[in-house]
């Protein structure tokens, strides 16, 4: 160990190449939308088996928008991923990811309760 430091290579960073790893994240988030989708309808399955409340009228209809929200983010997250260099994931987009799964599974409690 000398102590001397590498070179700095000389000019810009060569370009990522991203590989497969870009479709990996984009195929992990269409199972996570179809998951999501497939709890929703099960809880609308459920709350139709079992008669229409209010309360499961309003769980449905809750779940629908969560799903909606979620499938929207993912959406979005699946196109910026088609960039040579994907952006990192924004906190605020993690933030309703998370909360629509949060959500679909609080309202799918709901209709099951009921």
């Amino acid at each position: 160990m000398s102590g001397a430091e590498p070179p700095e290579p000389a000019g810009p960073p060569p370009e990522r190449d991203p590989g497969l790893q870009p479709e990996r994240t984009r195929l992990a988030w269409r199972r996570t939308t179809l998951s999501a989708v497939v709890a929703a309808v099960l809880a609308v399955r459920q709350a139709l088996r079992h008669g229409l409340s209010p309360a499961s009228v309003l769980s449905v209809a809750l779940t629908a928008l969560a799903l909606l929200v979620f499938l929207g983010a993912a959406h979005r997250r699946m196109l910026s991923l088609g960039t040579p260099r994907p952006p990192a994931l924004p906190g605020r987009t993690a933030g309703v990811v998370v909360g629509c799964t949060v959500a679909l599974g609080v309202f799918g409690l709901l209709v099951v309760g009921q």
